[in-house]
């Protein structure tokens, strides 16, 4: 399997969502960081689950403790590892699905791939694991809080109905991570009534990265948009991405072309990047989540063994994985974003002076 990400700042990630602990392995950090470690918490905080009815009621702490890497305050240049335990798995939740596949879940494939069923709340492919992405992109922002750079995100859409405002700075503490105020008063109402449907939703989240410089990206198979899209699309319960604009399939030429002037573009219908290099602009993408597959409904299915069977679930589950999912993503930008400033750095014989 392949658990690392990144070329330069490159994180390695273990664990299972029943297991002991999970965590992430840090490399490719520059020494002489700050690190803020109650920053990492209140990152961790932000995606852990059971604060509201909005997610799952698995309580976990979700704290985290720094093994290495890290020496009176500073990054040291070496890996860090960050550890996350776990505290309130219910495996016994999942006793009864054991042999059985759920559908829309990853037990099928992994199943047929490995011939294992940890059936635990899915091992190793439960959403569980991006906490130690949130880690990552923890430390990652360390080091964008330098330049100066700026990602955030939050839910636009859920169950096709979206909002028409993007407000950033409501989404932190919206219990939806919403991004307009007055859809999420319909958001809450789709949610209960899927809930008491024992159903679930699907959503979007927006992402916005601000303050980049211009020229990262390394074209042609290493290209910002298109980790970008890599990355997203690695988490959890994402099946589609946009870049820029995304009626612009809709558009001429003529209408989507972003004009220059000496001041600058005129328009960012690319979403802050073209030849896969980043233009200056804000980075702009949506980030399509499907529907939450555990749900209390009767379903019809297969078991390890070829049978037909009715699959009826138990446990504790997202009504909606779009909106903690929000901050995953954020983490996972931040991550490539500072992968992609690191490589950067290396393309002038300038930069290398300086170091050097």
């Amino acid at each position: 399997m392949f658990n690392s990400f990144g070329e330069i700042f490159r994180f390695t990630t273990f664990g299972e969502s029943h297991g002991k602990a999970i965590g992430v392995v840090i490399d490719g950090m520059p020494a002489g960081i700050l690190f803020d470690e109650e920053f990492l918490k209140s990152e961790l905080q932000r995606r852990k689950p059971g604060k509201n009815k909005f997610s799952t009621q698995r309580k976990e702490e979700d704290l985290p403790e720094v093994l290495s890497g890290i020496f009176e305050g500073k990054t040291t240049g070496t890996p860090i590892s960050i550890i996350i335990f776990n505290k309130d798995q219910k495996s016994k939740d999942y006793s009864n699905i054991k042999d059985l596949f759920r559908p829309g879940h990853a037990d099928f494939t992994y199943f047929h791939k490995y011939g294992i069923r940890d059936y635990r709340g899915g091992g190793r492919s439960s959403a569980r694991e991006t906490a130690a992405r949130v880690a990552a992109g923890a430390v990652a922002k360390m080091i964008l809080k330098e330049f100066d750079i700026k990602i955030e995100a939050g839910v636009i859409e859920i169950g096709g109905v979206r909002g028409e405002n993007e407000d950033f700075e409501y989404a932190r503490n919206s219990p939806l991570f919403a991004l307009d105020k007055e859809a999420e008063k319909k958001w809450i109402e789709l949610i209960e009534r899927a809930k008491n449907e024992h159903d679930s939703l699907g959503g979007v989240v927006k992402l916005r990265i601000k303050n980049l410089p211009v020229g990262l990206g390394e074209p042609i198979y290493y290209k910002l948009d298109n980790i970008l899209a890599s990355a997203m699309v690695s988490i959890n319960a994402v099946k589609g991405v946009y870049i820029g604009n995304p009626k612009a399939h809709r558009l001429k030429g003529s209408e989507n072309n972003d004009e220059i002037s000496k001041e600058g573009f005129l328009s960012n219908n690319s979403g802050g990047v073209l030849g896969g290099i980043s233009s200056g602009e804000d980075i702009e993408i949506e980030i399509y989540f499907k529907p939450t597959p555990s749900i209390f409904k009767p379903q019809k299915s297969t078991d390890i063994y070829g049978n037909e069977v009715e699959v009826n679930l138990k446990g504790r589950h997202d009504p909606i994985v779009a909106t903690r999912g929000s901050v995953v993503v954020e983490a996972m930008a931040a991550c490539v974003i500072v992968d992609m400033l690191l490589l950067n750095a290396t393309r002038k014989i300038e930069n290398l002076k300086k170091i050097y």
